[in-house]
């Protein structure tokens, strides 16, 4: 089982990548071989290794590929949207239910703990998804819809735990009413808003 005959190399790659994807899911990062991920894929190890160097390569690639990008995917199809009402969006979702695909993140974080090669290309993901986030907190600060005294980078850390928390603490195992759970978010979103000159001035002793 080797090269799959009228298959391109970047189609094989992109079959090892969906069979890592559900492979992890279903058995844990420590529970999966590379030879269950080729298998899955049709194609031999040596296939598989012309492509990922490594189990942990293949593990953070396929969070690249199939995490959840729900946020950018919202903000490329409407540019023009509201950061605060993005982040909106994406924080009424959390606590929904999610496909198999969505665990990835708690697979990575846990395969991190203890396993440096995983370490070091999460550090590079989760660094790159802080700083993505941080840069739409600037965007959003310079268009007046945030305060511009907090900072960025831990409003994206903030916005970080609350995403990779909810995919800890599924709603399989704690749930929470939408109505409630909309209206503390709202809550936090106007406490991020700009502080209101007047009603600071009216509330000063």
């Amino acid at each position: 089982m080797g090269r799959i005959a009228g298959v391109t190399a970047a189609e094989t790659r992109e079959r090892l990548l969906d069979a890592a994807a559900e492979v992890f899911a279903e058995r844990g990062y420590d529970g999966t071989r590379v030879a269950d991920i080729a298998a899955a894929a049709g194609v031999s190890n040596g296939a598989l290794y012309a492509h990922f160097g490594s189990k942990a390569e293949l593990l953070v690639t396929a969070l690249r590929a199939h995490g959840p990008r729900l946020l950018a995917d919202l903000f490329a199809a409407d540019p023009d949207r509201s950061i605060t009402d993005l982040l909106l969006v994406i924080g009424r979702r959390l606590p929904r239910r999610r496909d198999a695909r969505g665990f990835l993140i708690v697979e990575a974080l846990v395969a991190a703990r203890r396993d440096e090669d995983v370490a070091r290309p999460m550090r590079d993901y989760v660094g790159e998804r802080s700083d993505w986030l941080a840069e739409l907190v600037r965007i959003a600060q310079n268009d007046g819809e945030l305060d511009p005294t907090l900072s960025p980078d831990a409003l994206a850390h903030f916005c970080l735990l609350l995403a990779m928390g909810s995919a800890l603490v599924p709603a399989g195992l704690h749930g929470v009413d939408d109505a409630e759970w909309s209206t503390l978010l709202n809550r936090v979103v106007a406490g991020l808003a700009p502080a209101d000159d007047t009603t600071a001035q009216s509330g000063a002793p």
